[in-house]
């Protein structure tokens, strides 16, 4: 009888159960339908919650054009000239750093190309790009005058009682024209989905005219004074060292070094667009020194 009577109520007690569980299954199921439709429920992420990517890795091709301003140092042009009028001379050592021009500026539109490969490895790109640029008439020239009273020099000996005045005067030309230049350039980039920062540094070569031409005028004034007190003053033409020198080279090569900041743009598929500064600076051409500050746009396509 008891036994009878705890089978009942067992089975009464799992019903309620089962009741109950079914209602709270029909509640969590309707809740669940008003919910909102996250894409996190489906495995997925909005693009507020992830970065878009962009495949930079591959080879790339594409021209470019901009401006150009140039700085080129002439005050040390003619140091080879003079010092080859002067040699074997007391005159060489007092003239051999006169400054006898300045640093010239003057500004030109470029025209280029530029061929290389990315590498990327998660959001970090390095590239390998060679460039080449058009100067179109990137030319200026200088001149200068420079008089000067050298007064017994080093090596210079004069008798008891001279004076030896050396009165130099030299006036001289110079010009240079950058015609073009290739590089070779590493880049470091960063993926930032459609955009790609990106500095860089590398090997130039330019492609330059330069000319340079000095005159030098010397006079030696001899101030004697005798053992009375009595001066005189005796002034002497010096024709080996009054001359003209000039010295021209076309297509002459000036290694150098660049470096600069870009940053390139996809536009659609592999095209991009890219803006960047870059710095140039030659090595010395006859003394002559060039240094390049070019800003381009330019237009590319990866492969």
């Amino acid at each position: 009888m008891i036994i009878a009577t705890v089978r009942v109520r067992w089975s009464v007690a799992m019903r309620r159960l089962m009741v109950a569980a079914a209602m709270l299954g029909t509640v969590s199921a309707a809740h669940a339908a008003d919910m909102p439709d996250l894409p996190v429920l489906r495995g997925g992420f909005t693009d507020g919650l992830s970065k878009t990517t962009r495949n930079w890795d591959g080879a790339y091709v594409g021209g470019s054009a901009g401006y150009t301003t140039d700085a080129t140092d002439f005050s040390q042009s003619v140091v080879g000239l003079t010092n080859y009028i002067f040699r074997d001379s007391v005159l060489q050592q007092p003239t051999a750093n006169w400054s006898l021009m300045s640093k010239t500026n003057t500004q030109g539109v470029n025209f280029g190309g530029f061929v290389g490969r990315n590498w990327q490895w998660y959001d970090a790109i390095l590239s390998l790009e060679g460039t080449y640029s058009y100067f179109n008439n990137l030319h200026t020239q200088t001149s200068g005058h420079n008089a000067l009273v050298i007064t017994n020099p080093p090596g210079d000996n004069p008798p008891a009682g001279t004076t030896d005045n050396y009165n130099v005067t030299l006036t001289g030309t110079a010009a240079a024209q950058v015609k073009d230049m290739i590089s070779l350039r590493g880049r470091v980039g960063w993926d930032g989905g459609d955009f790609m920062p990106y500095a860089f540094f590398g090997a130039a070569v330019g492609r330059m005219d330069v000319s340079r031409t000095v005159t030098s005028d010397v006079t030696l004034t001899q101030i004697v004074t005798d053992a009375g007190g009595t001066t005189t003053a005796t002034t002497y033409a010096v024709p080996a060292q009054s001359q003209t020198q000039s010295q021209h080279r076309t297509n002459a090569f000036a290694v150098g070094w660049t470096a600069g900041l870009g940053i390139e743009y996809c536009i659609w598929d592999g095209l991009f667009a890219r803006v960047e500064y870059e710095y140039v600076r030659f090595s010395p051409v006859m003394n002559t020194q060039v240094t390049l500050n070019n800003a381009r746009v330019g237009l590319g396509y990866k492969f």
